[in-house]
């Protein structure tokens, strides 16, 4: 507190004193003013760490202030991604923020419910102690239950509100991330009504102690959205909506809307038809990626290229950036981030070209952090502890076990239907063949096995079912990355190359497999909760998942983009329709287990 009154008093010093100066002024470009959604002619000054104003600032250079002419460009507050998971990128935050930085993105919410499914309260910390030690602005928000169905799945840990004291008085952790568990508000409230009572516990000891709540109400109206509203206190997020006449519904009760634009979830374009046709008020749209991919990261950008698709959807630029900087300052009560204000911290992105967002350089906390997409800053690799690895804990599994079986020559198989780009699902009935009293995949009409196996050695399940819209002709995929229990999730064509792939992971202490013919052809380790390397560089993952989508489109026939991700998200069991965790094919929806064959 004593150093941050120091703080602002040399600031004032500098305003007021006529001999005091700036550190930086960036001179001759627009500012970009997120409060009142404006662009104009404005100096930026920087002393240390903050900004001393906006304006005409020529009486602020002094002998020793650099001045940065940025003639031509536009200036505005680095941006915000308010709603990420690192896990689903396979990165640390080191490696992710050294990959997001250059392209304008100064300040990560993220949510660690991945790794807390995986490893509980120490793999949240121990994710929360790497967050303080980069240079941009990283915070958690962390889950108030795992796993988000217990009576349909097993995680690796448990929460739940008796966690919630330790962990919000954790550093770096701000609040309670999505509240999952009661996605399905009717279902849990008339079928686990004890999980209602620990969830408002740990949401109202949140609320009390002045913590942000986000929510979680993918598809909920009426009185369902109500309930969950008034479960988070009041004052909340969602991140899955997906219609336009959704966003609406949530605006009009409050809701902040993340309208989520990731690798393979895009909502954006439809959420935000909201104001662009309706008119409806901005101030509570907030952009946000909820999973990134390293490839994407690197060749696409982070925050600047959501900016950009919302630009292009017909928002205003400074529109645009409102809703990746002030509106989600304002959310989460960052008082000093979000705005080209006087005291804010000096995190700015220096935009050459307005329209593609194209960031010319990044500052953080007044220093010049990156220039033309290349990060100035060391950032030293980041090692987790032992504690946090070796979370594989089951055998090798065999064939028979990831067998459906049926009696007769023929059955009906229930399959999930992967939607590009979405993390909902349809469904079929499919009628398959019988042999020897298994039930046959059949992939002419693109139905194969899929399988999802405990890893943690707790209850030692496997769900099993069929899936389809992978496009996989010979050969299977396996992966330690399942949202959100992160169990191993596979499909492929025959149980000899789904099981392959499933034990290559088992070995691997984690990660992701490719098998064809019962061998395996590429693979990725993932040591750190089976969902995050600390071993390689955000540049070497990203050529390694690029590697490994071309071995599953080249040598596997696959026709989905980021296989991998899509087929993470078939284990979620909050998201309709269905879904497979390790304790069986999940109806969403009705909130059981179904069989895999009629």
């Amino acid at each position: 507190m004593i150093k941050q009154a120091m703080e602002r008093r040399g600031l004032i010093d500098a305003l007021l004193a006529g001999d005091g100066f700036a550190d930086i002024v960036l001179r001759g470009g627009q500012v970009v003013n997120t409060l009142t959604r404006e662009i104009y002619p404005a100096d930026v000054a920087i002393k240390g760490s903050r900004i001393l104003m906006a304006g005409d600032a020529r009486e602020l250079v002094g002998p020793d202030t650099t001045v940065v002419d940025v003639e031509g460009m536009t200036i505005s507050p680095g941006f915000i991604d308010s709603h990420m998971h690192f896990e689903s990128s396979m990165l640390t935050v080191t490696e992710f923020s050294r990959l997001s930085i250059p392209s304008g993105t100064t300040t990560l919410i993220a949510d660690p419910h991945e790794i807390g499914n995986a490893l509980g309260p120490a793999g949240m910390k121990a994710m929360a102690d790497e967050a303080g030690q980069v240079p941009n602005h990283v915070r958690l928000v962390v889950p108030a239950l795992v796993p988000d169905c217990p009576a349909l799945e097993t995680a690796g840990a448990d929460v739940s509100s008796g966690d919630m004291e330790d962990l919000l008085g954790y550093p770096n952790i701000v609040g309670i991330g999505e509240l999952q568990g009661f996605s399905l508000a009717r279902h849990v409230y008339q079928n686990t009504p004890e999980i209602v009572t620990d969830l408002v516990a740990s949401t109202t000891y949140a609320s009390s102690t002045g913590r942000v709540v986000d929510g979680n109400a993918p598809g909920l109206s009426g009185a369902e959205l109500a309930a969950h509203i008034i479960a988070a206190g009041g004052r909340t997020s969602c991140h899955e909506t997906t219609t336009k006449a959704e966003c609406m519904e949530k605006l009009r009760q409050g809701v902040h809307v993340f309208m989520r634009e990731g690798s393979t979830q895009k909502n954006m374009a439809e959420c935000v038809r909201a104001v662009t046709e309706e008119g409806m008020d901005s101030r509570r749209c907030i952009l946000a990626t909820d999973d990134m991919l390293a490839g994407d990261l690197k060749t696409l950008g982070h925050m600047n290229e959501i900016i950009r698709r919302t630009i292009r959807q017909g928002v205003a630029p400074a529109e645009a950036i409102q809703m990746a900087t002030s509106n989600p300052a304002a959310y989460f009560g960052l008082r000093d981030r979000g705005a080209i204000v006087p005291g804010a911290a000096a995190d700015l992105a220096i935009i050459s070209d307005l329209e593609e967002m194209r960031v010319e350089a990044v500052f953080l906390a007044g220093r010049l952090a990156a220039y033309r997409g290349e990060l100035l800053l060391r950032l030293p690799p980041y090692r987790y502890p032992e504690e946090v690895r070796h979370s594989v804990k089951r055998g090798a599994v065999r064939e028979e076990e990831l067998a459906i079986h049926a009696s007769g020559a023929e059955a009906v198989g229930r399959c999930i239907v992967a939607i590009p780009d979405q993390n909902l699902t349809e469904t079929r009935e499919v009628p398959l063949r019988v042999s020897r009293g298994q039930v046959q995949c059949d992939v002419s009409r693109d139905v194969l096995y899929m399988a999802v196996v405990e890893r943690y050695g707790r209850r030692g399940g496997i769900g099993k079912c069929f899936v389809s819209g992978l496009g996989i002709q010979n050969g299977a995929i396996a992966e330690s990355v399942a949202h959100d229990t992160h169990n191993i999730v596979a499909a492929g064509s025959s149980l000899r190359d789904l099981t392959a792939a499933v034990n290559r992971v088992i070995e691997l202490g984690g990660g992701l497999a490719v098998a064809r013919d019962g061998r395996i052809l590429g693979e990725l380790r993932l040591p750190v909760g089976g969902l995050i390397t600390d071993e390689l560089t955000g540049e070497e993952v990203a050529a390694r998942m690029e590697q490994l989508e071309r071995l599953v489109r080249e040598q596997l026939g696959g026709t989905l983009h980021a296989p991998f991700m899509h087929l993470s998200f078939l284990a979620l069991s909050t998201s309709p329709k269905w879904k497979l965790t390790d304790w069986g094919l999940v109806d969403v929806e009705a909130f059981r287990i179904l069989e895999p064959v009629v």
